[in-house]
């Protein structure tokens, strides 16, 4: 059936994939390379937190600009403009000589960055039908874990054989290279000359949505109770995975002694847990569907079982010993990225094509308004710590943060949507 139908679709998949693995390599080698920039710029843990506020102060306001641009120009030109943008900020990092210069750099790649998904969760409503929108979300999705798996191999061995610098310059420019194949191998279906009849039928197996083609205008959107699940799901639930990035080469360098300076099998295991929840959260909801589940009762159960795959990281301040903590923490990463596949299709699910990167950046948006609230209580949090000398039990109260957030953000999503029917804009 497969070969009848063709699987060009998949192809778009895997550029999905890889930029959304060197997003997330770029947006990763901060946090591997901490110990030696505190050194070198004496930064505080509340100074790291505003570098990282600047970051998902800019991210929010470029989801934002992204949703709306992408859903005007098209996903083709609006990758091309975001890739471009965020590996230019990636390099700049290696030409900052000041916490404030870091602030900047960071502010810029968050802004570039931004386009990421809102094009990519677009792409996939453009290609795949609903019954293959979260299994090929999440496929493209794991690649935020390839990234944060091939960073602490990568960036520490950049760093031992040539400095911080040359991390930077070196991870940026790895955009560059896949802004060639994307030129070459992405179009719109209706575009695609590799695209068959068959498939073409198939990617638009859904029934026809019957809203005009006009664009949607945020405040058109604010109107509606989905954008309202989808806003908070993402803003209680997003702060958490960046705390995954941001914070934990740093926790296991100071609560296990871990050598950051050398690539880390603790660090590299706990990202590869990430990309098999991405994969298997999309497969899930998607083999609820083929056995006969309507299509929001599937998602929305779920994204219970994967906020309940959170909680078990709490007893992360109960465990001694390194690779309990490896698992607990694994096992939650794994369930966020299994949550986030499932949460960025609910978007194409409930909203036409036509607004699918606008509610995409709007979600996003709240993501990182969380972002920027939530560092700034996690470096406090450190500092206090540090200060009294226990900087694991400040950690302790972030592990326990982390495992109610999904809960919490399941229920309130139910709150707003309990059906959660198809939007009619």
């Amino acid at each position: 059936m497969q070969e009848t139908i063709g699987k060009y679709r998949w192809t778009v998949v895997a550029l999905l994939f890889f930029a959304t693995t060197i997003n997330y390599l770029d947006r990763q080698v901060i946090g591997l390379l901490k110990p030696t920039l505190e050194k070198e710029f004496t930064w505080s843990e509340t100074d790291y937190g505003n570098i990282v506020m600047a970051f998902s102060a800019a991210y929010a306001l470029g989801l934002l600009m992204f949703g709306q641009v992408i859903d005007r120009i098209g996903t083709k030109k609006g990758y091309i403009i975001s890739i471009i943008g965020w590996s230019l900020a990636a390099i700049g990092h290696a030409f900052a000589r000041s916490t404030v210069g870091f602030g900047v750099a960071r502010a810029a790649l968050g802004l570039g960055e931004a386009g990421n998904f809102p094009a990519a969760i677009k792409a996939i409503a453009e290609w795949f039908p609903k019954k293959e929108r979260a299994l090929a979300t999440g496929i493209f999705n794991s690649g935020a874990n390839i990234g944060a798996v091939v960073a602490p191999i990568m960036v520490p061995w950049i760093l031992g054989l040539w400095g911080w610098q040359e991390a930077f310059l070196i991870t940026g420019a790895i955009g560059f290279i896949w802004l060639i194949f994307w030129w070459i191998f992405y179009e719109i279906p209706s575009r695609q000359p590799r695209v068959g009849a068959a498939e073409l039928a198939y990617i638009h197996s859904d029934a026809p949505e019957v809203d005009d083609e006009k664009p949607v205008r945020w405040a058109r959107l604010l109107t509606v109770r989905q954008t309202w699940a989808f806003f908070f799901g993402k803003m209680l639930t997003d702060p958490i995975w960046w705390f995954f990035l941001f914070w934990l080469p740093s926790y296991f360098s100071s609560t296990f002694q871990i050598d950051l300076k050398k690539p880390s099998l603790e660090l590299a295991i706990v990202y590869t847990a990430t990309t098999i929840g991405s994969i298997g959260g999309g497969y899930l909801s998607g083999y609820f569907i083929r056995i006969g589940w309507p299509v929001f009762r599937a998602r929305k159960t779920a994204m219970l079982i994967f906020a309940l795959c959170v909680v078990p990281i709490v007893l992360a301040q109960y465990a001694t010993n390194v690779w309990a903590v490896v698992g607990l923490i694994s096992l939650a990463a794994a369930a966020h990225q299994a949550w986030s596949a499932n949460i960025f299709t609910t978007a194409s699910d409930m909203f036409p094509k036509k607004a699918v990167s606008s509610i995409v950046g709007i979600g996003g948006m709240a993501g990182a308004v969380g972002g920027i609230l939530f560092p700034l209580v996690v470096g406090r949090l450190l500092d206090y710590y540090k200060m009294l000398g226990n900087i694991t039990a400040g950690y302790n109260i972030l592990f326990v943060l982390c495992g109610c957030a999904y809960l919490l953000a399941w229920g309130i999503m139910h709150l707003f949507t309990p059906r959660m029917e198809e939007v009619r804009l």
